[in-house]
């Protein structure tokens, strides 16, 4: 996808958010089923359980966004860790429905928007500090992800994005138009 010039922090917002999307579903891509599941160790989290962590932060930051605190009352967060999907096709279908939940609150918001005040945990927040918040949370998770997933393919691993010693010909094609740094 190419980077697209904008001033709309909504537009940029989205293009970031869909960037990480797209990141984590070609990591997840790589891995077997089995590894989908696999801890590395007792204190970490599997990819499937960092998938059902955010599909259930975006559950409860993005329902009623504008209009309810976006730590919702029934939203059990350590359970978000415990009994993690169990085939591709349940976490993938976690991972759509957290993210839809996520375009379903942004795409129609307008650039007033930004200025009205939402609640997280009854902390107040801008709406641009609770998507800035989100971004970095999210962001950290798929970086956590990719991580992962490229830990478990080695050497098979295909890059996400500029494979080593290939900077200088990936900027070139940038400059040329050819590439983007998206």
């Amino acid at each position: 996808m190419a980077l697209q010039f904008t001033t709309s922090y909504q537009e940029d917002s989205l293009a970031v958010f869909r960037y990480y999307k797209n990141l984590v579903e070609r990591a997840i891509a790589q891995v077997t089923d089995e590894q989908l599941v696999t801890v590395l160790d007792n204190d970490m989290n599997s990819i499937a359980q960092i998938v059902k962590h955010m599909a259930g932060n975006m559950r409860s930051r993005w329902t009623d966004f504008l209009t309810s605190d976006g730590e919702k009352p029934d939203r059990n967060r350590d359970s978000e860790f415990e009994h993690p999907p169990t085939t591709r096709q349940e976490l993938l279908a976690l991972w759509e429905q957290g993210w839809q939940y996520l375009f379903q609150a942004l795409e129609p918001l307008s650039e007033q928007d930004m200025q009205r005040k939402v609640t997280i945990r009854g902390e107040a927040h801008s709406v641009m500090q609770a998507i800035n918040r989100q971004v970095a949370h999210y962001s950290y998770h798929c970086g956590q992800i990719v991580l992962l997933a490229k830990h478990f393919k080695h050497d098979d691993w295909h890059s996400l994005s500029v494979p080593h010693g290939q900077s200088a010909g990936f900027n070139r094609r940038v400059l040329a138009g050819e590439a983007s740094q998206r």
